[in-house]
């Protein structure tokens, strides 16, 4: 019987285009996309990859961790020209 579990993925809009993802309580789970809805595709991929993985080496399977991700704005003094 399988369960369902939901991990925290953080997306980051890349400079050069796409964007990058990673899984902070599966250190090492990382991916990528052109577009946001592939990079969330292509990690969902990634993150079941990564736990047959861990059970294949006979590793725990670390459980979520309640992540709390927040924006801040701060100011940042500009290069005098």
């Amino acid at each position: 019987m399988e369960k369902k579990v939901r991990y925290a993925a953080i997306y980051i809009k890349e400079s050069i285009g796409g964007y990058s993802v990673s899984v902070p309580s599966l250190p090492g789970c990382f991916s990528q996309g052109e577009t946001l809805e592939e990079a969330k595709v292509n990690i969902a991929e990634a993150i079941e990859s990564h736990l047959e993985s861990l059970r294949a080496d006979g590793e725990d399977v670390p459980a979520p961790e309640e992540e709390l991700v927040s924006s801040i704005t701060v100011s940042v003094p500009q290069p005098v020209t």
